[in-house]
């Protein structure tokens, strides 16, 4: 009889499924989006975060449309910037409402755009109008969300439930205790929503936060005020010199790993 070699590990599929190889499967999903970005010379992104179930005929509709002109006008102004310095390319959590609304935005606009996707059981699919190449699927959520702090340099905020307020929160506080080596700009799109959702002055008030915390964010309505509090933020020639992770810091490492 024969003998049937057996596979090399990293090919054998039932291997690699099991719990025994969870690790493995944490590192390709640090690895695999690497190796795109480095491939695809991706550096600093502008991440739109935002609401699954918006739709632009929908009862907040508007902040679908203004989320795609918002991410039409990042990107004809990246596009713009000289070539000798790193591009801001727009991302979002890849799936449908205001992160599709980003994804056609930039699309629009005719530049790459990124697509962080997670599989959830109901509303998150992959959207259309992500760049190939720069689609990435993800099983573990704080892979997921590494991502997302590690190339931004900003980040715009709109209506968004649960997940979109875990990851405006996730951000903040990386802020806030300043675990990234370089600032994050923080924009609220839709004061009056905001306002309604989050007190951010009681939390002030009450000393959960410190009063200096609350210029971690601003507020903005449409998307030309947007624009310009990102140009302002971020530099109108693009992000030279600065780096192209945002390693974290720890108290040992005042400068980072």
């Amino acid at each position: 009889m024969t003998p049937i070699d057996p596979p090399l590990a990293y090919r054998d599929a039932a291997f690699l499924d099991s719990e025994t190889a969870r690790p493995l499967r944490i590192l390709a999903e640090y690895l695999q989006p690497l190796h795109a970005f480095e491939r695809e010379r991706v550096h600093d992104t502008i991440v739109f975060f935002g609401s699954a179930r918006m739709r632009g005929d929908g009862p907040l509709g508007r902040y679908y449309a203004d989320a795609r002109e918002l991410a039409r006008l990042v990107t004809e102004w990246s596009l713009g910037i000289p070539s000798s310095a790193r591009r801001f390319l727009v991302c979002s959590g890849g799936g449908g409402g205001i992160m599709e609304a980003a994804n056609r935005g930039a699309a629009d606009a005719g530049g790459r755009t990124i697509g962080l996707n997670i599989g959830l059981p109901d509303e998150q699919r992959p959207n259309r109008y992500i760049s190939p190449g720069l689609g990435f699927q993800f099983h573990y959520f704080f892979m997921r969300k590494l991502w997302f702090a590690h190339l931004a340099r900003a980040i715009v905020v709109f209506p968004g439930g649960f997940g979109t307020l875990d990851e405006l929160f996730e951000i903040l506080t990386l802020c806030q205790t300043r675990k990234l080596a370089r600032p994050i700009t923080t924009l609220l799109y839709g004061t009056s929503y905001w306002n309604e959702i989050v007190n951010f002055q009681a939390l002030a008030r009450h000393g959960m936060i410190a009063e200096e915390d609350l210029g971690l964010l601003g507020f903005v309505d449409t998307p030309a005020d947007a624009l310009t509090r990102l140009r302002d933020a971020l530099g109108s020639e693009g992000a030279t010199g600065a780096p192209s992770f945002a390693p974290s810091r720890t108290c040992e490492s005042p400068e980072g790993c």
